[in-house]
């Protein structure tokens, strides 16, 4: 799972954000602004830009601060860039093409950001929404395909995720599952598989898997129904944002609440996180696989994607536990799961040693256990 060809296209994603950062100032007009100190704030009022689009436009500064074309300084709680000199020319054909030579999987990557940054110009100046755009008809094949197994980029998330949740229910004669925001179902594929490798399948009772979008919903139960037709699966909708029980998810039902890159996008995090354990068994755990950023404000690839969506950026902000919308460390998830009162908090593997060796390995899996007493 951890190859040398993982290492690789996680290296060539990094720089191709880059680049693609490098080709937004460019388009959006905002290099020639940089003679003085600017925040992001100011820049998007100067150019009469959304209010909203700031945090895009922040991380878009950042990415440039990393090559040295540009300078940062804070000021309180305010980041200012200044243009130490012109960036190169960004060089998209060829690492496109030098991604697709390491993997030819990394084309749905590839196609996805570069998607979202075509959206940049139009999203930051009022015309488009993201949400509308990037989940409009050309933008759910290349999400299907992005969030594919297939996408080793990807398919590593499910796999960190599914590995830690087996070992640890290993020992539970019935399991009963409940998986949140499943999209089209590729956590779900790896998760029964490697269940089933681990010889689990037999112990599953209920696995309810829930995805409020009804074509990603539709698509999953076709796919893994049929994968797995004597298995006990059960579809529905659930909106973590809102009151689980209200929902049909009963008080203390599953020994496991699972998902994948889901919960950085609840609006009150804390809010959901009660929810997840409200809904254990008096011993159950909550796994949740999410995109992990190695230190606090380090800017990442795949945020490029997804910054750009109201339901990312959207949510209620925590000095301790989220202090930013979208990817958080992992310092910020032990936070988060102790204070919503989970306990043998974990995160796997070990991102804060990795760190100190590889800053750009972005996949982890957080894990605590409801220990109170049985309803």
């Amino acid at each position: 799972m951890l190859s040398e060809r993982l290492y690789q296209s996680i290296e060539l994603m990094e720089r191709y954000s880059i680049e693609l950062a490098i080709d937004l100032l460019h388009r959006l007009d905002v290099i020639d602004r940089l003679g003085e100190w600017r925040s992001a704030d100011e820049l998007c009022h100067v150019l009469s830009f959304q209010p909203r689009f700031s945090f895009a436009l922040g991380w878009i500064l950042e990415r440039l601060v990393e090559t040295g074309c540009m300078e940062a300084r804070t000021d309180g709680d305010t980041h200012f860039y200044h243009m130490r000199h012109a960036p190169w020319q960004p060089e998209l054909e060829r690492l496109r093409a030098v991604g697709l030579n390491i993997d030819p999987a990394n084309a749905a990557t590839l196609d996805l950001l570069d998607h979202a940054a075509s959206l940049y110009p139009a999203v930051a100046r009022g015309e488009q929404s993201g949400d509308h755009s990037l989940f409009g008809p050309q933008g759910i094949l290349l999400w299907l395909n992005y969030f594919h197994n297939d996408n080793l980029t990807y398919a590593v998330n499910n796999w960190v995720s599914a590995m830690l949740a087996a070992d640890r229910l290993s020992t539970r004669p019935r399991l009963r599952i409940l998986e949140l925001g499943a999209g089209a179902g590729s956590a779900s594929k790896i998760l029964v598989r490697w269940f089933d490798e681990r010889g689990l399948l037999p112990q599953i009772e209920r696995y309810l898997i829930t995805e409020p979008n009804a074509f990603f919903r539709r698509r999953g139960q076709r796919d893994l129904a049929k994968q797995y037709p004597d298995l006990a699966l059960e579809w529905g909708a659930l909106d973590v944002n809102l009151p689980w029980d209200a929902q049909g998810v009963a008080l203390g039902e599953f020994n496991l609440v699972y998902a994948v890159n889901v919960l950085h996008i609840s609006k009150d995090l804390l809010f959901s996180l009660n929810q997840a354990r409200s809904a254990l068994t008096g011993n159950g755990w909550l796994v949740i696989g999410e995109c992990l950023r190695p230190y606090v404000n380090q800017p990442i690839y795949p945020e490029l994607m997804f910054q750009i969506l109201e339901s990312f950026t959207d949510v209620q902000t925590d000095s301790e536990i989220r202090p930013n919308p979208g990817f958080l460390t992992a310092d910020h998830w032990r936070r988060a799961f102790t204070r919503a009162g989970f306990e043998r908090v974990e995160v796997a593997p070990d991102i804060d040693s990795i760190r100190e060796i590889y800053p750009h390995f972005f996949t982890g899996a957080i894990c605590g256990q409801n220990t109170a007493a049985s309803k």
